[in-house]
């Protein structure tokens, strides 16, 4: 035996393992989702704080946007909503009463002085503002809560009022132009509504949230299926009807672009439905196979730092942070609820959440948000949107990250 070269080839193995485990990162690391396996400035807990007082902190935004703070509030909006949701679930989580009482004292103006601001229950992106109502009860018990809650889950499969081709009224939008589905009665809401889905259907990929939001919140607090059936079904209509063979999904019919913040909602919407969905539901199969699929192609287009990008399979696009976080947090509930089995999802949520945390800053705005979008024809459309800084579009889904990775 050669002493001398196996001395030295032990010595090169010792240098090889050490370099790993001190710059690199073994399996174990790469798929550990648990709280305490991540370094200071990616902890979930701190993160979900900073978030979480930030939001309580700030006023109402305008559709999330740190463009329009000067516009006058005419309503709460549905970021602030996601946002406030997630808010309450983490707080709950870790048991810290102060910022759950903060969140539950930013909403009480709601209810006296800031009525005005309610929503009207005439869009998709209205209704979700039940969701929070419905969490407060479920912490609170407060009755105020379960009464407002369960009026925007019940009017979204309700015809409004007066219904009427004959009545018609437009709402004006400076962000979105005219709202040809709030306010204005249009034949397929009818047609919709009579085949037992919701008259709000419209297939945005955002409906798919903001519909599961509010019915899965209903079925929670009182139990009745009927609540978590009218989510699914029209899970499995929205599945049957847009998702792309790849997984993925056209921004709108008309825009053909994986637009990431589009394709989120329906990463989110999904991994939220299925997180409180029956086993047993009939639906259940078939939307855990639009989840898979989509799960699956989401894994070949994450890029090298951690990020997906604003069109997703796009690669010439830029890393994107709202679409990133709610893609993370899809993963991290599908790694934890066992749907995800393949070690690589894990790699992927944590590589996600740790790039994202490179986004957060010291006062707790997430960078790289796109701006609001509306549909676009071309991939310069999506391209050329602004890089935002603190759009709650992005505070929201990364505050949901935090509340997944230390939940149970």
């Amino acid at each position: 035996m050669n002493f001398r070269n196996t001395s030295m080839s032990i010595f090169v193995w010792i240098l090889f393992l050490t370099g790993v485990f001190a710059v690199g990162c073994n399996d174990r690391e790469c798929t550990d989702l648990s709280a305490g396996s991540f370094p200071a400035k990616a902890d979930p807990v701190e993160i979900g704080k900073l978030l979480t007082r930030r939001f309580i902190a700030d006023p109402y935004s305008q559709y999330g946007s740190p463009l329009r703070i000067h516009e006058p509030r005419t309503q709460v909006t549905y970021p602030d909503v996601c946002a406030w949701l997630g808010g309450l679930w983490f707080a709950h989580e870790i048991g810290d009463r102060e910022l759950k009482q903060g969140l539950i004292d930013k909403f009480e103006p709601l209810f006296s002085k800031d009525s005005c601001l309610q929503p009207k229950p005439n869009h998709v992106d209205n209704n979700v503002f039940g969701a929070v109502p419905l969490e407060i009860y479920m912490q609170t018990h407060d009755p105020r809560c379960l009464k407002l809650g369960m009026m925007y889950a019940d009017s979204q499969w309700t015809l409004p009022a007066g219904w009427s081709l004959d009545s018609m009224h437009v709402q004006k939008s400076s962000m979105y132009g005219d709202f040809v589905d709030a306010g204005l009665f249009l034949a397929p809401q009818k047609e919709w509504a009579d085949r037992g889905y919701s008259w709000q259907t419209r297939f945005w990929l955002d409906d798919m949230f903001m519909i599961t939001a509010i019915q899965s919140q209903a079925y929670r607090v009182t139990g009745d299926e009927k609540y978590i059936d009218r989510a699914a079904r029209e899970m499995e209509l929205y599945l049957d009807s847009i998702q792309r063979p790849s997984g993925l999904f056209d921004h709108a019919p008309g825009a053909p672009f994986a637009w990431s913040r589009g394709n989120g909602w329906m990463a989110v919407g999904m991994a939220e439905l299925l997180r409180v969905l029956p086993e047993d539901n009939m639906h259940r199969e078939r939307i855990m196979t639009g989840y898979l699929k989509m799960m699956r192609t989401l894994l070949n287009c994450q890029s090298k730092s951690g990020m997906w990008l604003q069109v997703v399979d796009d690669p010439t696009m830029w890393e994107e942070s709202s679409g990133t976080a709610m893609f993370t947090y899809a993963m991290i509930v599908g790694v934890k609820r066992g749907w995800l089995t393949d070690p690589a999802y894990a790699r992927a949520a944590r590589r996600g959440w740790l790039a994202l945390c490179d986004r957060i800053t010291a006062d707790g705005y997430v960078e790289d948000v796109c701006e609001g979008t509306m549909l676009g024809t071309t991939s310069d459309h999506y391209r050329s949107k602004k890089r935002l800084t603190g759009d709650v579009h992005g505070q929201a889904p990364v505050l949901w990250c935090a509340y997944a990775l230390i939940a149970e």
